[in-house]
């Protein structure tokens, strides 16, 4: 695989954060489901159109897609991580989807068939390169003349509760690690839409599209078990690990996120709204 984000390959390929999404991979694809039935809705996919899917994960997005496009089409799952890889492939043997291909590439420099696919979509797959043009003006080339990107991210913080409590809760604890910019490769660094925008205009993308959607995601199970979810990934997962912060640590982190989210329940489950931002573009031509 050509790569140059060692420090993203790292960290979804090898680390125990990578591991822990492939533990909560169940509750994970029914959280986001929401956000991936926006992402094929915007992409009207069809019969026969052959897609490429950014940051595939474990595969739920690229057998969505594959169900839509039938078995005359054809979806290209890429990830930078073999571990995530080696599952979705299980997913798709397991379901019998034949028209399905899973790669390991570094979506920002992997030489991509020129102009074979009518589209490319990702659900949270596109906030970690580390050169935004580079990587916008790659899928480009991969895509047929006209062929349209469309890229879920994470919006603003202050319109995340899944990110914004367990942040809090875990800074409350623990306190505050070191300062980052907040457009650097991460899980918000799409957060600011005219900034997005204009990177894909320097891609020479046309047809740009970015637009703050408002959802409510569903997680599974009770608070305590949302509680557990939010703490084990995202950024209370990072402040513990900054602070190697210890399981009593975590377990007070996890009372603190549970008793933010009485704030979303309703009845014995929670119900958090979300802040998407849903870009889309054309490759010209």
């Amino acid at each position: 695989m050509q790569t140059v984000n060692e420090e993203q390959a790292e960290y979804w390929g090898k680390s125990e954060s990578g591991v822990k999404w492939l533990t909560f991979e169940d509750q994970i694809d029914r959280v986001f489901q929401p956000v991936l039935d926006l992402v094929l809705d915007r992409a009207e996919l069809s019969d026969g159109m052959r897609v490429l899917d950014i940051g595939c994960g474990t595969g739920a997005s690229t057998l969505a897609a594959a169900r839509l496009v039938g078995p005359s089409g054809h979806v290209l799952g890429v990830d930078i991580s073999a571990q995530f890889l080696d599952r979705a492939r299980a997913r798709a043997a397991a379901e019998s989807a034949a028209n399905v291909t899973f790669q390991l590439a570094d979506a920002q420099v992997e030489p991509f068939e020129p102009q074979d696919r009518d589209a490319a979509i990702s659900r949270f797959g596109v906030m970690f390169f580390n050169d935004n043009v580079a990587a916008f003006a790659n899928i480009a080339e991969a895509l047929k003349p006209g062929g349209r990107m469309t890229f879920a991210a994470w919006g603003e913080l202050s319109g995340n509760p899944w990110f914004r409590i367990p942040h809090i809760a875990a800074t409350s604890v623990l306190g505050q690690p070191p300062k980052v910019d907040r457009n650097a490769p991460g899980p918000l660094a799409f957060h600011d839409i005219d900034r997005v925008t204009g990177l894909m205009a320097q891609a020479g993308l046309t047809d740009i599209h970015g637009e703050a959607i408002d959802l409510r995601l569903n997680p599974v199970g009770d608070i305590e078990e949302t509680a557990t979810l939010c703490t084990r990934l995202g950024p209370a997962a990072r402040v513990l690990a900054h602070f190697n912060g210890t399981e009593k640590d975590a377990k007070t982190i996890q009372g603190k996120v549970a008793e933010a989210l009485e704030h979303y329940a309703e009845g014995h489950v929670v119900r958090l709204p979300a802040k998407i931002n849903l870009y889309q573009a054309r490759r010209a031509g």
